[in-house]
């Protein structure tokens, strides 16, 4: 047995494997609703053998949204799409999880296949964004938000509270804030973007208080018994990466003495001039494997990590404990499995469903599998 096809156990949540499938936005959505899309997409991606799916960043807020297109948990209405999408994930044997988010300073933006800009000031379709300082992110998203007073800080944080219970209520068994990418709680934990004077600016310890706030009304109202976990940028690529990844490490020893059981590793994303290393393979695991081992807490993490050798190496040499693979799942929803032949990992019922694994079983494996072997 891999490294990679290992159970992973956190709180009462056993993942069949260390594959998960990360939140990919489908920009589908209507008013916040899933639609025809979402139950076939994510049950595809269910069926081909991850341990767990992560529902794409679902808002918060109607203003938390990154595009028109996206998720929303901002309603009770919202929750039997939700529920639908779960309970077919859960089926597969795979763990259900859900990403909720707020846009920030990034929100009401257009498709990325429409052009990935703020959507005009003109235009019906677009709304006020809003952020931890008046700074815009600049580039494509020019849009100056307005600075958030504390009566809007507060409210947002209880729309975190609102949407993980209906998290919960929906059976999403696994949670993830997502505070990573530039998005309102990564914009106000960055110098780059918060700019404040008051107690939520300046100081590191009054940057990291919206998410840490954040963290301790979610955790009052999420069971106890269920995964809290936060996807946290921890570095931007702008020549200030070892500050950048001091004080996110900080912030993650916090987290967990506030109960938070996996941070999933990413970047920053806050300002659109950087440096990032994509043509390396594996080049968020060094990062990773240091948050792990300097706060003694589970991590998971992305980016350039979907060959067979490299997700299985970073788990065996304990960099992380979950590799997320994205891409490769919309390109073939089967690529867990694929996975799994290419390391020898022959026998298909401990990855795929039964439906599937005892037909394939009874079949030669396909040359081009064979020969990866």
């Amino acid at each position: 047995m891999t490294a990679l096809f290992t159970p992973f156990v956190l709180k009462s949540v056993t993942l069949r494997n260390r594959i998960a499938v990360p939140p990919m936005c489908q920009y589908s959505a209507l008013e916040g609703f899933a639609t025809e899309w979402h139950l076939p997409h994510y049950t595809s991606l269910a069926k081909g053998g991850a341990g767990l799916v992560i529902v794409e960043a679902t808002a918060v807020a109607p203003e938390g949204r990154i595009t028109p297109g996206c998720l929303g948990l901002w309603q009770d209405a919202h929750t039997e799409g939700l529920r639908v999408i779960a309970s077919a994930i859960k089926a597969t044997g795979a763990v259900a999880g859900i990403q909720l988010a707020h846009a920030g300073r990034k929100a009401s933006a257009n498709e990325p296949w429409n052009g990935d800009d703020h959507i005009d000031q003109t235009d019906s379709r677009g709304w006020q964004t809003i952020g931890p300082s008046a700074l815009p992110y600049g580039a494509h998203l020019p849009k100056i938000p307005a600075e958030m007073t504390l009566q809007d800080i507060e409210r947002v944080q209880q729309n975190f509270v609102d949407a993980a219970i209906r998290a919960a209520e929906a059976g999403f068994q696994w949670l993830e804030l997502h505070f990573a990418h530039g998005y309102l709680a990564q914009s106000f934990l960055s110098l780059h973007s918060n700019k404040r004077t008051d107690h939520y600016g300046g100081s590191l310890e009054n940057r990291a208080r919206f998410m840490l706030d954040t963290i301790d009304a979610v955790k009052a109202v999420w069971p106890t018994k269920l995964p809290l976990t936060v996807r946290l940028g921890v570095i931007e690529f702008d020549d200030n990466d070892e500050q950048t990844l001091s004080e996110a490490i900080k912030v993650v020893d916090i987290m967990k003495s506030k109960g938070v059981d996996l941070v999933s590793v990413s970047m920053n994303f806050v300002i659109p001039e950087t440096n990032i290393p994509w043509n390396k393979p594996g080049f968020m695991a060094p990062i990773a494997a240091r948050v792990r081992q300097e706060c003694q807490l589970p991590v998971a993490s992305s980016w350039s990590l979907d060959d067979a050798i490299t997700a299985d190496e970073v788990v065996a040499k304990e960099q992380m404990d979950l590799v997320t693979i994205g891409r490769a799942h919309l390109a073939n929803p089967c690529y867990s499995y694929e996975l799994a032949c290419q390391l020898g990992v022959i026998n298909a019922s401990s990855v795929l469903p039964t439906q599937y694994a005892h037909w394939l079983a009874r079949y030669r494996r396909p040359a081009a599998l064979t020969r990866a072997e």
